[in-house]
């Protein structure tokens, strides 16, 4: 196990040796309603983003409900603190894990463990449509996150692989369903990537496509990977388009960015370990 916190805010970076010496991420994440924990649902990433770090080594394996469960209470365990709430926004793509997913959900939920609030659980997804109608079919009390990064199918596509086999339609229809059949709103995760997607041209169209569904848009500045060329916007480029959704009636915050002193995009700690490995 390593472990990283950050001299900025608290958070926490973990590294967790599996088994069968697999390595996967986790991170604790201190607020003032209490703490948050991020963990991962597979081993590396067949999704392929191209801001994301966790895709770069590749897909290796899914993670058991057990695995996933075990972070939560590895974390537990070293801080010796309770957790008010879990977010499986790691590494990997849950939704491409759907039963082990399911299965752990039920057992962090249920009475014999964590009997965590179903409220208090967020799943994140870059958008697999069947995984998302079948989730909705569960009725379950968690909030959905679309990974959203862009307005139109063609911009999407670029950044995104999944694009190629979804739809934003598609997509956003699913979406529209899940909150029918839950009443749970959606959030929708839009990274801001320098000169790519932080337009005028862009935050209409995101309004557009948000005000519909009536959900919460989170807005990420992306955090820099090193084998990436994307950059970070500028901050007030960000608070920029945020106003320009408030005028649009939409609800959106700003992330606070955390742990960027400590690997702090997904995957990238688990590739920094993996690569000093190699070269030894």
């Amino acid at each position: 196990m390593r472990e990283q916190t950050s001299r900025l805010d608290g958070t926490k970076k973990y590294l967790f040796e599996l088994p069968d010496g697999e390595l996967v991420e986790s991170v604790r994440m201190p607020y003032q309603h209490g703490a948050s924990v991020c963990i991962s649902s597979q081993v590396g990433c067949r999704m392929g983003c191209l801001f994301c770090a966790s895709a770069i080594g590749g897909f290796q394996r899914n993670l058991l409900p057990s695995e996933m469960l075990d972070q939560v209470y590895r974390i537990c365990a070293l801080t010796q603190e309770r957790v008010n709430s879990v977010v499986v926004m790691g590494t990997g793509e849950p939704l491409d894990n759907y039963d082990n997913l399911l299965v752990f959900l039920k057992l962090l939920t249920g009475e014999g463990g964590l009997h965590l609030s179903q409220r208090s659980v967020t799943v994140s997804t870059c958008g697999i449509v069947p995984g998302i109608y079948a989730l909705a079919g569960e009725k379950l009390q968690i909030t959905l996150a679309l990974s959203l990064h862009a307005v139109t199918d063609e911009k999407r596509r670029k950044i995104m692989p999944v694009a190629n086999r979804y739809s934003l339609a598609e997509v956003l229809e699913a979406c529209r369903v899940y909150q029918k059949e839950t009443g749970r709103r959606i959030t929708l995760e839009y990274s801001l990537i320098g000169g790519f997607n932080d337009t005028e041209e862009d935050a209409r169209g995101l309004a557009e496509l948000a005000g519909p569904l009536s959900c919460h848009v989170n807005l990420i500045r992306i955090n820099p990977v090193r084998e990436r060329a994307f950059t970070q916007p500028d901050r007030r480029i960000a608070e920029a388009f945020k106003n320009k959704l408030e005028k649009n009636g939409i609800n959106v915050t700003i992330r606070r960015e955390m742990g960027r002193d400590i690997d702090g995009a997904c995957g990238q700690l688990r590739r920094r370990h993996t690569q000093q490995g190699a070269k030894g």
